[in-house]
């Protein structure tokens, strides 16, 4: 077994450096290693408005990281045989079939090659919280570019798409194959949500701004399509993920997660974990293949994509960074699955949750 116990206290830490300097209010960090924990680290205030602390189960609402537990219900669904990737979308969704979508498959959806990220422009943050309104509007849609011709991040849009098709499978809604088909079965019912109980809402950290919003309002200057796949009514930022409601909702594009529990998903994604491993080997190397070239349509940038995943520029890591704060996925040479996440939302070009995963993983490919 290998001996990685200083890195644990290394990285709280760091963590408690982080907030007592001022430049974290609530941060926890997570990794676990061939399927073990090996660090689990919490620190600051949850909700400054309570003194909340933050612990180890604490779930923040992280942008974007919703994603990666969308796709792993498919990838879980398709190592049973229930989905397939090549699926027409609206052969389990007719509607869908509308102007000349009849073709698109679930794998133009999980490589964000469908051609459908944009949203209408006078979109509302009430409009999240109804599912049936959302999957109209995209199956309403008509592809800015041919499915499958080219790749841009489908931002909001994912995870109705992608989610509509579990829905039409299964006959559950999305919220509850997570539960029951990952959430129970690794135990982290208080730590993972697509819409977080009411009971339990209580509990989710407070989102603040930094610098996020300033950078959101640049992207939206600087980026011919951001507006179009971001329209300035949903932006995601700590305004949006404070308004009463959207953590109860299930808006598969985001999630309420602790780094804990995210790192235990994608762990369970590359090994065993206490007796649960969601896909085979195969199907991992299937999922972590780099599917996409060129530049992004909608962030104007590298953003190479999976099979449901981003394949993070400058890393070896697969999975989702949070828009604005936080970072969750694997390293699949090393077996290595992390999380990270946070309440005070910015942009840095040196982010210290970022600088604090690296060195996790230089210490594991060092053993």
């Amino acid at each position: 077994m290998r001996d990685l116990a200083g890195l644990q206290t290394a990285v709280q830490r760091r963590l408690d450096e982080l907030v007592a300097g001022g430049r974290e209010l609530g941060v926890q960090v997570a990794a676990y290693l061939e399927g073990r924990l090996i660090v689990s680290a919490a620190s600051g205030i949850a909700d400054e408005s309570t003194g909340l602390p933050v612990t180890p189960e604490t779930p923040f609402l992280c942008y974007s990281v919703g994603k990666g537990l969308t796709s792993a219900i498919v990838h879980v669904l398709a190592e049973r045989g229930e989905l397939d990737y090549d699926l027409r979308i609206a052969d389990v969704w007719p509607e869908y079939a509308r102007h000349g979508k009849r073709d698109t498959t679930l794998r133009h959806a999980l490589t964000h090659m469908a051609g459908v990220p944009v949203l209408p422009s006078y979109t509302m943050p009430e409009d999240l919280l109804d599912w049936d309104r959302m999957c109209h509007v995209i199956a309403g849609t008509t592809p800015v570019w041919e499915p499958g011709t080219r790749h841009g991040l489908h931002e909001w849009t994912y995870g109705w798409l992608v989610g509509e098709v579990v829905r039409r499978v299964t006959s559950r809604p999305i919220g509850r194959v997570l539960a029951e088909e990952i959430v129970r079965p690794l135990d982290i019912d208080r730590e993972v949500f697509f819409g977080v109980p009411p009971e339990l809402a209580h509990r989710v950290a407070r989102l603040k701004d930094r610098t996020w919003a300033a950078a959101l309002e640049r992207l939206s200057a600087d980026l011919e399509n951001f507006d179009r796949a971001v329209p300035p009514g949903i932006r995601p930022d700590a305004a949006l993920a404070n308004r009463h409601g959207l953590v109860r909702a299930d808006i598969p594009s985001a999630a309420a997660v602790s780094a804990r529990g995210i790192a235990r998903v994608y762990a369970a994604m590359t090994a065993e974990v206490d007796g649960v491993r969601l896909v085979s080997a195969q199907r991992l190397r299937t999922i972590s293949a780099v599917r996409t070239a060129g530049p992004d349509w909608t962030t104007g940038r590298d953003l190479p994509k999976t099979l449901g995943y981003a394949a993070v520029p400058g890393t070896t890591r697969v999975g989702w960074n949070a828009a604005g704060g936080g970072l969750t996925g694997f390293y699949p040479e090393a077996g290595l699955a992390v999380g990270a996440t946070r309440n005070q939302l910015r942009a840095d070009d040196n982010d210290p949750l970022e600088g604090i995963v690296a060195a996790i993983h230089a210490a594991v490919v060092k053993v």
